[in-house]
């Protein structure tokens, strides 16, 4: 080999083939391994997701471990699906939920997100277009996220044997040293705070469902809450946990640190934010608002002491700004969660045991 020809192999770009796919709608053959798959690969994910990671196309995505040590000194992974119906709501979509709820389980353990997997399952017969718009709604939430879409994978069905498109994803992050941030930590006295109103994704799937005519529909959210987790723990050294609540809501969420830490926590009724359509809709659907999905919702314990300054940084923080403390953990009552009503009640606040809305993420 000369010269000329070493150099040229040595900084050759892997050949690649975009603007092929001509189908109007997916077919068996792009799940298949051929040519018909590569177009759809091509012209669809790499147009969308191109980065160095990449660049290769090769079965694994080569990542820098120098890069990530610089970050921190633990990795943080987690993987999810998504199954969520109608692909498109009010405030978000399938793509933009895979990418912020992977994002968002990295976060809330503290971890600053970096890379995310992208596989789909996608039903015979989907249009193409639709394809189209969820990938690049996943570039545009990956870019806002600051995390890079590296590698994935792709597998047809047979019309009926999925609905549409389901979406698994796997995220990597980097924990900084020193950062503790676990159901573990929390101890009677820490206060507990939201960073916003309650139930909105589950209110905006219902009404995208046709179960509902509001008149001023509920927007999803759906978002990440990477940056405002850092802004938290830049305010609130001592935030002992966080959780996003999702399926299960706000009741399933709190739960769920209760039994890991082992206290109790007592909840205000009149602290905690909800919008007056989805306190409406769910009184007249006989729902409760405290177990209704979020996407862009967490929950934070932080020390007593640095409450009012966790609540200060929530707020001026885009993703927080109706942030508020709803309560507080105590030593009575080791794992069992109660809400303290306007009237001076108190009842219990179990884990749901059904799931109220299916297919809502």
């Amino acid at each position: 080999m000369n010269e000329h020809n070493m150099k040229t192999t040595e900084t050759a770009e892997p050949y690649r083939r975009k603007g092929r796919l001509k189908a109007d709608t997916v077919l068996l053959a792009h799940g298949s391994g051929g040519k018909a798959m590569r177009d759809l690969i091509d012209d669809v994910f790499v147009a969308e997701f191109d980065n160095p990671a990449m660049g290769d196309m090769e079965d694994q995505a080569r990542l820098g471990l120098s890069e990530m040590q610089a970050l921190g000194d633990r990795l943080a992974f987690t993987t999810d699906s998504f199954v969520v119906d109608p692909l498109f709501f009010p405030g978000g979509d399938i793509g933009k939920l895979a990418i912020y709820g992977t994002v968002n389980d990295l976060a809330v353990g503290g971890a600053k997100p970096l890379y995310l997997t992208c596989s789909m399952i996608i039903e015979e017969g989907l249009e193409i277009d639709v394809l189209r718009r969820v990938v690049s709604s996943m570039r545009a939430a990956a870019d806002e996220a600051g995390v890079s879409i590296v590698t994935g994978d792709t597998k047809v069905v047979q019309r009926g044997a999925c609905d549409k498109l389901f979406i698994n994803t796997a995220g990597v992050g980097v924990i900084p040293a020193g950062r503790e941030i676990a159901a573990r930590q929390v101890r009677p006295g820490d206060k507990l705070l939201v960073n916003g109103v309650l139930g909105d994704h589950g209110a905006a799937i219902l009404n995208a469902r046709g179960d509902m005519a509001l008149t001023s529909p509920v927007m999803s959210d759906c978002k990440a809450l990477n940056g405002l987790i850092e802004t938290l723990v830049a305010a609130a050294p001592n935030t002992r946990s966080l959780r996003d609540a999702t399926r299960g809501g706000l009741a399933s969420a709190v739960n769920e640190v209760a039994a890991s830490a082992s206290v109790g926590v007592i909840m205000t009724e009149d602290d905690i934010p909800l919008r007056p359509e989805v306190r409406g809709f769910c009184e007249i659907l006989g729902l409760d608002p405290l177990y209704l999905a979020n996407e862009g919702t967490l929950i934070a314990f932080v020390a007593p002491e640095e409450a009012d300054a966790a609540l200060a940084a929530m707020r001026n923080h885009e993703a927080g700004r109706e942030a508020a403390i709803i309560g507080e953990a105590r030593s009575q009552q080791p794992g069992r969660v109660v809400m303290k009503s306007g009237f001076g009640g108190e009842r219990i606040v179990d884990m749901l045991v059904g799931d109220q809305l299916p297919r809502i993420c």
